[in-house]
């Protein structure tokens, strides 16, 4: 596949790591050459320095004969003008573009037309991070949740703790603890290795486990894994960006909110935007404002500002002082594994969350959702099964005889409006949504293949 990358960011140049080992024929388009210089240093890619919205920078990436421009430069104006022209000179199929702003975001379904503004498909990264954050509130102790189908089945992240009932145990024992439940593990990172999940494996303390239910079971597997946290009912919010105040407005119903916000005049417009919402104008790292606010008495301490640095030092103190568990939004990726742990128990990146949505829409085959894990080297995808056994190589087969690339796990099935647990006796159907965890995402393309159909396959 041909695809122009449009900005050289964070986003821009971790989406073209992630397609360029994938047999994808990636241009990246940047205004500057230094950014451009370093992605052509690092992986086997074209650049081209220019405006990523002028008509001939597009030519000369190659828009005549591109399969997809993705626009993710950090203009929402240039992303969306950039799609315009992909549509009406190069007749682009398929054109994609972030957008930040709620103020066209409020407008989507009248702007993101061909006969308006011809995005074929938008990315919102606050809204998606406002949407990850509220499932990690939903589900104490979840490092990760990710939904499929609609959001009946989950994958859920979690840490094995000291006095879990099943530490020490194999796995095959979680059946016998919870028989009633339908649930898989489909990876195990044991100090940031992956192992095999076998009926075998006795879990141990810190063992990272992702495993697929329905998402109205993920309660009960994750209390057979580790001391089941009580619910989060006291939230304070660093910050009042879109995020943050889209977090308090998904939460104040539900949940004592208290954010807190640097600039007074950000905090007053937020105080009349939020109604159950305790709002403050000072800043979050001050030591007598989260005193005076109780923040020993705080479930969770969000921090998610536009300040990396200002993020981690406010949350540190938060869990110095006694907020109970810490989450903050990081936009640098290196960032991410050096201060998750100890007294910040969930490091959030935008980036990582812009990428699985990016990646849905690139994927080869009837895929439906992706998310991209542990810093881009793991995936978990669903696909959907077309065809019959004539065309498919997937359809009408057990699992156990579908060939799957090592590392790869099919977790789970979803049948119309029923979550079927997979076991190697399973048989795939036509319209089966699909969940599988890959290990090594550089398998990929096997997967896509698989679930691509045929017009006759012997």
């Amino acid at each position: 596949m041909k695809i122009i990358i449009l900005g050289a960011g964070q986003v821009g140049g971790t989406l073209a790591e992630n397609l360029v080992g994938e047999k994808n024929e990636i241009t990246v388009v940047d205004i500057n050459a230094d950014k451009l210089r370093e992605l052509q240093d690092k992986y086997d890619l074209q650049v081209v320095s220019g405006h990523s919205a002028h008509p001939e920078v597009l030519r000369r990436a190659g828009a005549e004969d591109a399969d997809m421009i993705i626009a993710v430069t950090s203009s929402d104006e240039v992303n969306m003008v950039a799609c315009q022209v992909a549509y009406s000179i190069f007749n682009t199929p398929t054109k994609i573009a972030r957008i930040r702003s709620e103020q066209y975001l409020r407008y989507k379904e009248q702007l993101f037309h061909n006969h308006d503004l011809p995005v074929d498909h938008y990315i919102a990264p606050e809204q998606l991070v406002t949407k990850y954050i509220r499932r990690l509130i939903d589900y104490p102790g979840a490092l990760q949740v990710l939904q499929f189908a609609e959001g009946k089945l989950s994958l859920v992240a979690v840490k094995a703790y000291y006095g879990g009932l099943l530490v020490g145990y194999a796995l095959s024992a979680l059946k016998e603890h919870i028989p009633n439940v339908e649930t898989r593990v489909a990876a195990i990172y044991r100090q940031g290795k992956p192992i095999k999940p076998l009926g075998t494996t006795v879990i141990e303390a810190d063992d990272e486990i992702f495993f697929i239910a329905a998402t109205k079971h993920i309660r009960a597997v994750m209390n057979e894994l580790q001391k089941l946290e009580r619910s989060y009912k006291k939230i304070m919010i660093a910050g009042g960006g879109n995020i943050g105040a889209g977090l308090a407005h998904s939460l104040e119903k539900t949940h004592s909110v208290k954010l807190i916000e640097r600039n007074l005049s950000r905090a007053e417009q937020l105080s009349g935007m939020l109604h159950n919402t305790v709002v403050f104008a000072g800043d979050a790292s001050d030591q007598e404002l989260l005193s005076e606010e109780h923040v020993e008495q705080v479930d969770v301490f969000i921090a998610v500002t536009n300040d990396d640095e200002a993020n981690i030092m406010s949350a540190m103190l938060a869990k110095r002082m006694g907020a109970q568990k810490t989450m903050v939004l990081i936009q640098r990726g290196a960032y991410v594994d050096l201060v998750q742990g100890g007294e910040i128990d969930i490091a959030i990146s935008p980036q990582q969350a812009t990428i699985s949505a990016l990646l849905t829409h690139v994927r080869r085959g009837d895929i439906v959702n992706v998310y991209s894990l542990r810093k881009g080297a793991a995936e978990a995808i669903e696909a959907v099964a077309h065809g019959d056994e004539t065309t498919s190589k997937v359809v009408g087969r057990a699992i156990v005889d579908i060939k799957l690339p090592v590392g790869t796990t099919i977790g789970a099935i979803v049948r119309n409006d029923d979550v079927v647990i997979a076991h190697d006796s399973t048989v795939i159907e036509s319209g089966d949504h699909v969940i599988m965890f890959l290990i090594d995402k550089k398998q990929i393309h096997v997967v896509e293949k698989l679930f691509q159909v045929s017009a006759i396959f012997m």
